[in-house]
């Protein structure tokens, strides 16, 4: 149930900042402990305002800070997706995004932000891959790390997850990932292990699913004795949304607090009886509330006007909109990679140039789930493309084909009673009799037509209710026009006072709101251009008894979409016809929060529907096609060598539009490389023959052979290798070298360190930016008898805005982690000894150079 915006804590005064916190655990009673082991609804930790103990906040995501409410989100500042920013290959950028987005927690009034995300992208299907930046674990630890540090130096809790082996949606609350040692320690735990070192993250979220046999919220090994005693976390452990599934278990594991609140699993009752049982020892609920209150307490140190109050309610950073759009725009810009370039296609700088495809005029900045934000501006790429195009360009745009699940929400054809581009929503109590109430006893005006109740509540509504929608609606078309909605209860659209859709008894689910909601249905009109229509939705919360999803998320929702009626032949030839008459065409396609979410995995690796025929047929008729796609993670390209240019663009956030202009233009040289690799073929996935729950199973038989690895290995040539990415410009790198070893036989692995650098080149015409990947190679002769990688990315830089003809020399520094391998004889980390190499990747399957190093005996280690 939804709490008050402005949840604050203004009548206490501020002992607890320099309270000892073994002191204040002992006042407490052993009720109030419990208490304090789960979150005081969806957000908050409580407050013991007689001990002065604050409450704090915590807020989703990864890419934006969302805020509390998800029925009407409060405006924020929207990040490119974690792939795009992994694609960078540049620590400053995510540090630099960190800090910011402790800027945007704290406006949302909180002081935790539950990300980054930095599970390995086991395979390209996985429903949040576009939430994890990379299927290396270097490089994702690296990056997370510096997004960490950015966060928490402005004072704001990272909650690194998801620990660990999140890496599929399906059957993900129950599913066993049954992965070995040395493949957990080197793939899975990896990138958190880096991210520790770098950055030492105050908070943890555990994943959903089970690790060899245990859910990960409840597994002792994990929790105690792998983070709290190798690796000495000491922030927080926290589940994640409805992810607790025991009592004594989760709590003896070191699990320190249960979301969302109400508790499930904590509530005094149990947890009183599983001590009267000696399930659970006093000291282990004494051991948990001071991680709790040592965490609230550095918080409220650190963010005492946002924990206390004086900055009430959720606030929008429009003073700050400057500097985060050109921050927004560079993440995006640098993170682009261009794939394909034939015929110096790109940039564009004149002609008629049709712009084609269903993303083009869509707002597809983000995936779907607990990304989902509502952004404070956004720009689509036509309206990108149209804005900044230089003169000599004429634009003109079809859609070609629809491919999202869902009809898009309502825009600004739809007005509310006051006027603005919007919606009036109207809440009422049901009746004794099971009515709806003859008076409302709540109403917003929204302006974003996907509605979550999972943490909503007013004043005097029932716990079932009715939300009314009403709005007005202006045609921008003469013909018909079509309406979708998708509801988790019963449900009826009016038109001009005219039922039109009645779902008060259907009976079967879809797959929204996490397999809770109907399916898409939809209702076709007549309308006038410029015409204004009276447009009324009810929902009753009460669903027609009809089994649901398995999801524990089992919260009240409502999507409405509205769009002119589609005829697919006729709209492909249309954009066929266009192509045909034009000098270059731009077909901007690829996925979207319906296809990329929490909750689903994605099918295949195909575009969706009619796209890949779109684009043939396209190509058919224009000899200068243009692909730009956008997604989180790998596609299939099946016309690849029928287009003359090829540009991953990802998920933008607000800078979309004009971050894909600045590419197609030539304002920005594109400098991403690829931090995933794209297969040939679905099959050459690693995971293939073994990625969804079998048998509630998931085993994780390809080891350590993830990602580039696998496909270096087994001589698979894929479409584009990690790494991959190309420039309008052209670089050569020279004098690769080791400048030190130390100690120079490796006596030490703590102390182990190596310094290498290499000089590049702007070889081209233009100016342009690079990233350099440094690879170690193990030595010929394995001193183990273990297989290893033949490369592996161990360190990377970056030069900015290299002017044509300018040299500048990449330093980078290796330490104990580049050389070493899980020992699961010995359960230590352990250094192959003998002779190594440096490399430096064009991309992960074609090097530079390749320096020799020695590496001497003995050399283990364990920790961090």
């Amino acid at each position: 149930m939804e709490r008050e915006p402005d949840h604050v804590n203004p009548a206490m005064d501020r002992s607890f900042l320099t309270a000892n916190i073994a002191e204040v655990v002992e006042k407490m009673t052993t009720n109030e402990k419990i208490q304090l082991l789960a979150g005081d609804g969806w957000w908050h930790t409580f407050a013991y305002p007689h001990l002065n103990i604050p409450s704090v906040k915590v807020t989703d995501g990864p890419a934006g800070a969302r805020g509390g409410s998800a029925y009407n989100m409060t405006p924020a500042l929207s990040f490119p997706n974690a792939t795009c920013v992994g694609a960078t290959f540049d620590k400053d950028l995510a540090y630099q995004m960190g800090e910011t987005l402790a800027a945007e927690a704290k406006a949302r009034g909180s002081v935790c932000l539950l990300a980054p995300t930095i599970n390995i992208q086991r395979s390209p299907l996985g429903g949040r891959a576009f939430e994890s930046y990379a299927e290396d674990p270097t490089l994702s630890g690296v990056i997370a790390g510096h997004y960490v540090k950015g966060l928490q130096e402005k004072g704001v809790s990272a909650a690194i997850k998801h620990f660990v082996c999140n890496d599929q949606e399906h059957d993900r609350m129950g599913q066993d990932s049954i992965v070995a040692p040395r493949a957990l320690r080197e793939v899975y735990l990896r990138p958190f292990q880096i991210a520790h070192k770098l950055a030492q993250p105050w908070g943890y979220m555990t994943s959903y699913a089970k690790l060899n046999g245990t859910h990960c919220a409840e597994h002792d090994w994990l929790l105690n004795t792998l983070l709290r005693g190798e690796w000495k976390h000491e922030g927080i452990v926290m589940s994640d949304w409805t992810g607790t599934y025991s009592v004594s278990e989760a709590i003896n594991a070191g699990l320190d607090i249960e979301f969302p609140g109400p508790a499930k699993w904590r509530a005094k009752d149990l947890v009183n009886h599983m001590l009267t049982a000696h399930k659970v020892d006093i000291r282990q609920i004494d051991e948990l509330a001071t991680h709790i209150l040592t965490w609230v307490q550095k918080l409220a140190q650190q963010n005492e006007d946002v924990v206390y109050g004086e900055k009430k309610g959720e606030q929008t950073r429009w003073d700050a909109k400057k500097e985060d759009s050109a921050l927004v725009r560079r993440i995006i810009t640098e993170g682009m990679v261009l794939l394909k370039n034939e015929g110096d296609i790109l940039p564009v700088e004149k002609g008629k140039v049709a712009v084609i495809g269903p993303n083009a005029k869509a707002k597809v900045f983000t995936g779907g789930g607990s990304a989902r934000l509502n952004p404070s501006w956004s720009t689509t790429p036509w309206q990108g493309l149209e804005q900044e195009k230089p003169d000599g360009i004429d634009l003109s745009y079809a859609v070609g084909t629809l491919t999202a699940k869902y009809a898009p929400l309502l825009d600004e054809n739809f007005t509310a009673s006051d006027g603005s581009v919007g919606f009036d929503a109207y809440h009422y109590a049901v009746t004794a009799d099971g009515k709806q109430a003859d008076k409302y006893v709540a109403s917003d005006v929204l302006t974003r037509s996907e509605m979550r109740f999972n943490n909503f509540q007013r004043s005097g509504l029932t716990e079932d209710w009715y939300t009314e929608i009403k709005a007005t609606f202006t045609s921008p078309i003469t013909g018909e026009y079509e309406f979708a909605l998708t509801c988790t209860g019963k449900f009826w659209l009016w038109f001009e006072d005219k039922l039109v859709m009645d779902m008060s008894d259907y009976k079967v689910k879809g797959q929204a709101f996490y397999g809770n909601g109907s399916e898409e249905t939809k209702v076709k009109v007549k309308v006038e251009q410029g015409k204004k229509y009276q447009f009324r939705v009810l929902h009753d919360t009460r669903s027609p008894p009809v089994k649901s999803g398995s999801s524990t998320l089992t919260y009240n929702g409502m999507r409405i979409g509205a769009e002119p009626a589609y005829e697919p032949e006729q709209a492909m030839e249309e954009a066929v016809a266009l192509a045909k008459t034009s000098d270059i065409a731009i077909i901007v396609c690829g996925l979207n929060q319906d296809w990329e979410s929490e909750g689903d995995d994605r099918p295949n690796l195909d575009l969706p529907m009619r796209s890949n025929e779109l684009i043939d047929r396209v190509a058919a008729v224009n000899p200068n096609t243009i692909v730009i796609l956008q997604g989180g993670s790998a596609l299939a390209m099946p016309w690849l060598s029928k287009v003359k240019g090829v540009v991953q663009a990802w998920y933008g956030g607000c800078e979309t539009g004009t971050g894909i202009a600045d590419i197609v233009y030539g304002k920005v040289n594109p400098s991403g490389r690829l931090p995933v690799t794209f297969p040939a073929r679905e099959e050459d996935v690693p995971s293939y023959l073994a990625y969804k729950s079998a048998d509630t199973i998931t085993r994780y038989e390809e080891g350590i052979w993830v990602g580039y690895k696998h496909y270096n290995a087994r001589k698979l040539v894929p479409l584009f290798p990690f790494g991959f990415g190309l420039s309008y410009t052209s670089f050569e790198y020279s004098d690769l070298a080791i400048t030190s070893v130390s100690p120079a036989k490796g006596t030490s692995a703590d102390e182990w360190e190596l310094k290498a650098k290499v000089k590049v080149t702007n070889t081209g015409k233009i100016a342009g930016s690079h990233s350099v990947h440094f690879y170690t190679q193990p030595p010929p002769e394995l001193a183990m008898g273990l297989k290893h990688p033949e490369r592996a990315l161990q360190a990377f830089g970056k030069v900015h805005n290299l002017k044509p003809g300018q040299s500048e020399v990449v330093e980078v520094s290796l330490d104990k982690y580049a050389i070493s391998h899980w020992d699961e004889r010995a359960s230590v980390w352990r250094a192959e000894p003998g002779q190594w190499g440096l490399t430096v990747g064009y991309d992960a399957s074609k090097t530079y150079g390749s320096e020799k190093f020695e590496v001497g005996k003995g050399l283990t280690w364990s920790g961090i």
